[in-house]
């Protein structure tokens, strides 16, 4: 049980680091976020940290052998989405300069850019679901539980971070975290070919 434990906790901060990162521009961005909506974008990755292991250990146990060609995609996948959105941070950033008085300008993070950050940065989380095939469903079930735990909580501390330092840096926060998210996009894309 305590193997099992201190398995799950080290795959939910290996996994965690992506969201972390994320977290952190997403903090950057918006300074004065409120620690409710910290929550909820928390929540959100530690959501999908928990759904994707589970979804690749039902592919498992019942289409292997399409999902095994579906894996060979997910960098692509995550590359594209995290191109997309650290690029429109990074044009937002660039266009912010100068009017650093202008708080009402800081980038504000959507429903819908949440959701594609909480897909991109889990999306590599698929292949858990392998590395816990040989697991019954319920021990499955609970390995992906604290994997969401654990990245509910980095992910939390990663945005209190950001905001602490994005007070600091005004429109630069934009352009950091929008460089943060390309090169994690890229990361994911290279690790994964």
């Amino acid at each position: 049980m305590i193997s099992f434990l201190i398995n799950s906790i080290g795959l939910g901060v290996g996994l965690a680091m992506d969201a972390f990162s994320v977290s952190l521009a997403n903090g950057l961005a918006e300074p004065k976020m409120r620690k409710g909506k910290m929550a909820k974008i928390a929540f959100v990755y530690a959501f999908f940290q928990f759904m994707m292991p589970m979804i690749g250990w039902v592919c498992v146990h019942t289409i292997a052998e399409q999902f095994a060609g579906f894996q060979k995609v997910i960098p692509w996948i995550a590359l594209v989405l995290l191109l997309f959105i650290g690029g429109k941070m990074l044009y937002e950033g660039l266009t912010m300069r100068g009017h650093e008085e202008e708080e009402e300008t800081v980038a504000v993070l959507t429903k819908k850019a949440l959701l594609v950050q909480g897909i991109a940065t889990s999306i590599d989380a698929l292949s858990v679901g392998f590395t816990i095939a040989d697991y019954r469903l319920p021990k499955a079930f609970a390995a992906a539980i604290v994997i969401g735990v654990v990245t509910f909580a980095i992910c939390f501390v990663g945005l209190m971070i950001g905001k602490k330092v994005g007070t600091k840096l005004s429109w630069k926060a934009n352009v950091l975290g929008g460089v943060i998210l390309i090169a994690i996009g890229v990361k994911i894309f290279v690790g994964g070919i």
